[in-house]
């Protein structure tokens, strides 16, 4: 039984960190008798320096046949076209209609939280992904003079509101089932957007109705920040905005050790279209030099075998990364001295190991 994968390693630490990521990928897949047919695809900043062509229609197509896509990053300050990361990124979201963007955050180890005696921080952010203020709908009125007008739409529907909140609903249902909180805090900021964001309070109400035996509140924004700082054990599932989501699970990440762990999905749960990518983007200064850490793309990897069905591997995969973690098997981010081929040989050198003390509940 095989799977085909598109491969986009990127710009920057793109290229660096999906190749220590595919060979984790597979071989964890392959440790469950699954092969993995993985076919690169040239797209990025060298590309269209050289073509002109951001996502040329028949790599999209290609794109859309695929079991899921995995990619490394996109952005580089040669490019100076500022419709070229969302011409790939953000038409991948919308086009395929990956309306969930989940990103966990997981304390591997207590050394790598900046808070003082944190308690255990295991929590999903699960970000709208195709609405908000990302859609692209506003414009400029006289440009590049004193009287400049901006205008920005934020954009949020009862279908793409209800389905994520509803998600995220389940997903805590299944996170609940698995041992863990299983609670839903729902964030907005109702009291100053009221249009937009009063229509999440009454999905939210109706949702709740639908599970009663699913514990779920409600935080405005700035409290919900404040909060993860505070007490974040208080969080299981955060079900947000588009914006909201995007700036409320690098804060997650970064308590957890920052953006070098950080993995991310981007899914339609009914079509199994899925994007998987690691959140710490293209950092070009920091490409060449070995110094990546490849564990975001790894651990990307692993959300990417749990859509492929494939929850066995995608667990080997995590406890892998925890291991080499507490072991200081990392890159210098992290305190290690590893550089991002010899960590990836460390995670391979652990699948498959029983992790004693894994710390989740």
């Amino acid at each position: 039984m095989g799977r085909r994968i598109a491969v986009i390693p990127g710009d920057g630490i793109g290229p660096e960190v999906i190749a220590q990521g595919r060979r984790v990928l597979e071989a964890a897949a392959s440790r469950q008798g699954v092969s993995l047919e993985c076919v690169e695809y040239d797209v990025g900043a060298d590309r269209y320096l050289r073509t002109g062509e951001i996502l040329p229609e028949s790599v999209f197509s290609e794109l859309q046949q695929a079991d899921a896509i995995y990619l490394g990053a996109v952005g580089d300050p040669r490019v100076e076209n500022p419709h070229y990361a969302a011409g790939i990124l953000l038409r991948l979201r919308f086009e395929l209609d990956l309306w969930v963007n989940l990103r966990p955050s997981l304390l591997m180890a207590p050394e790598l939280t900046p808070l003082k005696d944190a308690p255990q921080i295991d929590l999903v952010v699960v970000r709208e992904n195709t609405e908000g203020a990302y859609v692209g709908i506003g414009g400029q009125f006289k440009r590049g003079t004193a009287d400049e007008i901006a205008i920005q739409e934020d954009v949020n529907t009862r279908k793409g509101v209800e389905r994520v909140i509803r998600y995220a609903f389940e997903l805590a249902a299944t996170r609940r089932a698995a041992g863990r909180p299983g609670r839903v805090v729902m964030v907005d900021k109702s009291n100053a957007l009221y249009h937009g964001h009063d229509l999440w309070q009454r999905v939210f109400a109706l949702e709740r109705e639908r599970a009663p035996g699913t514990e779920a509140d409600h935080l405005y924004v700035d409290v919900a920040a404040m909060q993860l700082v505070k007490n974040p054990a208080r969080f299981d599932v955060i079900v947000t905005s588009n914006m909201f989501g995007d700036i409320l699970s690098d804060l997650a990440s970064q308590l957890v050790g920052g953006l070098g762990l950080a993995p991310s999905a981007n899914l339609n749960p009914q079509t199994r279209r899925g994007l998987f990518e690691p959140v710490h983007g293209s950092a070009p200064r920091h490409a060449g030099k070995g110094t990546a850490n490849p564990m975001g793309a790894i651990l990307s990897g692993a959300l990417l075998l749990r859509h492929l069905g494939l929850e066995r591997a995608a667990e080997e995969v995590e406890q892998a990364v925890a291991a080499s973690v507490r072991a200081g098997s990392t890159t210098g981010d992290l305190g290690g001295r590893l550089d991002t081929s010899a960590v990836g040989e460390a995670v391979l050198e652990r699948l498959g190991e029983r992790i004693e003390a894994w710390p989740r509940s």
